[in-house]
């Protein structure tokens, strides 16, 4: 599967704002007293991205734009792309241009490509132990305001975005059951409103898993259920819904659950909780 890159206006305004925490202020007043003092305007310098660990590279675009931002005149090569599996100790990609500008740009790119580069290849461990057996979701459980960037490395790492936001897929879960009026409340007024909108359901019990295909909806959401009661779900539902594992998804459990015959997992330690990777960034002067 291709991995569509990044648009520009993702990632802009959050490096801009990256750039601005370090130098404090917007770019044309802000200032690296330590680079400005030891290192001359006129010198030039050429950084390489090397990856001191095994990894799937994700946010390559994003780190260029930390020194792009600064001048645009820097070049890039790319080394190993996007979604690309690295060995520790392969280089990445490199950067030539302003010396001053690769020291400025330094720890925001890093901080962009370790992080990202984290969540991918976290999921690519999940879809690896998944085996083709069930699909690896992500959730909504991103960093504030960098959910785009985020969700784009879960997709580099092979996994698959569960919905946006809010805005763009119906998941009724047990607060808006509960103010609702029950299952079948909750989806006929889905329904109504949103006809062209598929519908996905939280159960926390058999007894909810029933309610929501004598409903309609289109997917279960089993949460927190133990392995033997999801597939007790998956037969009760005998195909008339796809059904979602969610709650208590450790990598050592995935291949477990694939065997239980749903459809998805969804993992929210995708992005909440993937280690950054140790990547340097070994700059020499030309």
């Amino acid at each position: 599967m291709s991995l569509s890159p990044l648009e520009p206006h993702d990632y802009r305004d959050i490096v801009l704002r990256a750039l601005e925490e370090d130098l404090g202020s917007a770019l044309g007043g802000g200032r690296d007293v330590t680079t400005d003092i030891t290192v001359p305007a006129i010198a030039r310098a050429r950084g390489l991205f090397i990856a001191n660990a095994d990894c799937v590279v994700a946010g390559l675009d994003v780190a260029f734009e930390c020194f792009r931002a600064l001048d645009p005149a820097v070049q890039v090569v790319v080394r190993t792309g996007d979604g690309v599996r690295c060995r520790a100790g392969e280089p990445i990609a490199e950067v030539t241009g302003s010396a001053r500008t690769l020291l400025v740009g330094e720890r925001a790119a890093l901080n962009f490509l370790q992080r990202l580069s984290g969540i991918a290849t976290l999921a690519a461990r999940f879809v690896d132990a998944a085996a083709g057996r069930i699909v690896v979701l992500d959730t909504r459980k991103t960093t504030p305001t960098l959910r785009e960037l985020e969700k784009y490395a879960v997709r580099a790492g092979g996994a698959t975005n569960h919905r946006f936001g809010l805005y763009d897929a119906v998941l009724i879960k047990d607060n808006h059951i509960v103010l609702a009026g029950g299952i079948r409340r909750a989806v006929e007024k889905v329904r109504a409103h949103h006809p062209d909108l598929q519908v996905e359901v939280e159960a926390d019990t058999l007894e909810q898993v029933d309610e929501a295909v004598a409903a309609g909806a289109d997917t279960i959401l089993v949460d927190n259920m133990s392995t033997p009661d999801i597939q007790n779900a998956v037969r009760r539902v005998a195909g008339r819904a796809k059904i979602e594992i969610s709650g208590g998804v450790t990598l050592d459990r995935i291949p477990q659950l694939a065997s239980t015959g749903a459809d998805y997992v969804s993992v929210g330690a995708l992005t909440h909780s993937a280690p950054a990777i140790d990547i340097s960034f070994d700059i020499v002067p030309l």
